[in-house]
């Protein structure tokens, strides 16, 4: 259904404003559609647009963001997979929530990861009482739809369908496929389908017919469309994969890894993938764009396009440095469970029908707690209605106005992951990043204007940055309630960990 707009709204000269103001009453307007499509782990150096090196095939996201908004320095909440989910969905930071590391799989017994220190402590669900934005568009009359992987409680009441959605396909305890990414699935929320059929493609046709359905009703309708791809562990069709092989046949494996710093205790080096030369995971990344590809072309076919904002993310940094070591972030340092931009920054695309932003390019710093306070100034819901959000509306982006240049984002991640990377915290203000260490305090400080690899490691140079960025990091600490490392009885040789002053 194609979105009809009044004289009195055109008048007003912003796509998808509410409430305009004009002589005449303004004729009722179909509120536009929300589709949100999460790529599991996809790594921001992964997909073309935003590394022409690549050597991977990403037509469908390249062309998503040519028709969009593509934001250079759009972050994850966190480097790891449900502290970004939980933000993304109800607009609050992990650190407000106390979310900060996954959710474990209790029927998989997984186990929280010590280092010289215990982690601190964490919640694994998602906090009461606070609406996510599936509930809040539901009560502005949207239909709301979740597919995918939901990674975000243990038990059925902490599901989709209990946070506002009204279809749940395939969302539940698990952050992985616990029977593969062929069926049969063993989801609780999927029934199988033929043996050999591959879970992306049966994702996809899941959204394909809901998206049918919708198109025949006045209704607007909400999705969240959550891959899990590209998340281990790895599976893709056999022609594929041979694909790859073909392609990459030949390669030094030497030349596939670097050494990445070691924190845990042992010998054994760390190594982290600088080449893009794994079959089976390019073979993944090319199927899950080909079913962006299906889903936004199918949008067309419904004749919803021009009523459907289209926002493309992916939850965390690609997976470098542990699990197979499938994908290199090069140009960014590190990757998944680090704080390193690899970890970190991601791609972020928003396209809004008949915007000004369509084909552009912002390198203002974005995060995923914007997306939810976007979505709502641009339906135009008022703001009394709305939770509390930690993030800020990108609308004044999108519209080609300035904002948010200096404004500072945070992350905090108090846990060893199993990917390597270190407890601790950043800031990212303007062109400058500082990294704070939990074991022991110290900081890194990086120029991302001039050094997006964080190869020059500045807080000796500049102290007195070093300085400024601390006291509005330790601040923010203060207004999150934040949790630090603890001492480990089993490790007493250690003593206390580091612990921020005041």
């Amino acid at each position: 259904m194609k979105l009809k707009l009044s004289l009195s709204i055109l008048a007003c000269a912003t796509t998808f404003m509410m409430g305009c103001t004009s002589l005449s009453e303004p004729e009722p307007v179909k509120k536009p559609n929300v589709l949100i499509i999460l790529v599991d782990d996809l790594g921001w150096a992964d997909v073309a647009t935003y590394n022409p090196k690549t050597n991977y095939s990403t037509p469908n996201m390249d062309k998503l963001a040519a028709e969009g908004m593509k934001f250079t320095d759009g972050y994850a909440a966190s480097p790891i997979c449900s502290p970004t989910r939980a933000a993304l969905i109800t607009g609050l930071h992990p650190t407000r929530m106390g979310t900060t590391d996954f959710f474990r799989n209790r029927l998989k017994k997984n186990k929280i990861r010590e280092g010289k220190f215990k982690p601190a402590p964490f919640n694994e669900s998602l906090p009461e009482n606070h609406d996510t934005i599936a509930n809040v568009l539901n009560k502005e009359g949207y239909d709301t739809a979740f597919l995918g992987k939901w990674h975000l409680g243990q038990t059925e009441q902490e599901w989709p369908e209990y946070y506002g959605f009204d279809v749940n396909v395939g969302g539940h305890v698990a952050g992985s496929p616990m029977g593969g990414y062929f069926s049969p699935y063993i989801n609780p929320r999927l029934e199988s389908g033929p043996k050999g059929e591959y879970l992306t493609d049966r994702l996809t046709s899941e959204a394909i017919n809901l998206l049918g359905n919708y198109a025949q009703t006045d209704k607007p309708f909400f999705m969240l469309m959550s891959y899990y791809s590209v998340h281990t562990k790895l599976a893709a069709p056999k022609d594929l994969v041979e694909k790859y092989e073909a392609k990459f046949a030949g390669t030094d494996p030497k030349s596939e890894f670097a050494e990445i710093e070691q924190i845990w205790p042992n010998k054994k080096a760390r190594l982290n993938r600088v080449s893009q030369t794994h079959p089976t995971y390019a073979s993944m990344v090319e199927k899950v764009d080909e079913n962006i590809g299906r889903i936004v072309n199918e949008l067309d076919k419904q004749n919803l396009q021009d009523d459907t904002i289209v926002i493309l993310l992916s939850d965390n940094g690609g997976l470098s440095t542990s699990e197979g070591r499938p994908t290199s972030n090069l140009p960014l340092n590190g990757g998944k469970g680090w704080l390193y931009e690899g970890g970190i920054r991601v791609p972020f695309v928003i396209r809004v029908p008949g915007s000004a932003s369509n084909g552009k390019t912002s390198n203002v710093p974005v995060t995923m707690m914007d997306i939810s306070a976007t979505i709502y100034a641009m339906l135009g819901i008022d703001e009394d209605k709305l939770p509390k959000s930690d993030g800020e509306s990108l609308k004044p982006i999108l519209a080609l106005e300035n904002g948010l240049e200096n404004r500072p984002l945070f992350f905090h991640y108090p846990h060893y992951s199993n990917q390597g990377g270190f407890p601790g915290a950043a800031v990212r203000l303007g062109k400058w990043k500082l990294l704070e260490r939990f074991e022991d305090g110290q900081v890194q400080l990086f120029n991302l204007a001039e050094d997006i690899g964080e190869n020059r490691d500045l807080a000796k140079n500049y102290p007195e940055k070093v300085e400024e960025l601390r006291k509005v990091l330790h601040q923010w600490y203060k207004d999150q309630d934040a949790e630090f490392l603890r001492s480990n009885p089993n490790k007493p040789q250690f003593g206390e960990p580091w612990k921020p002053v005041g």
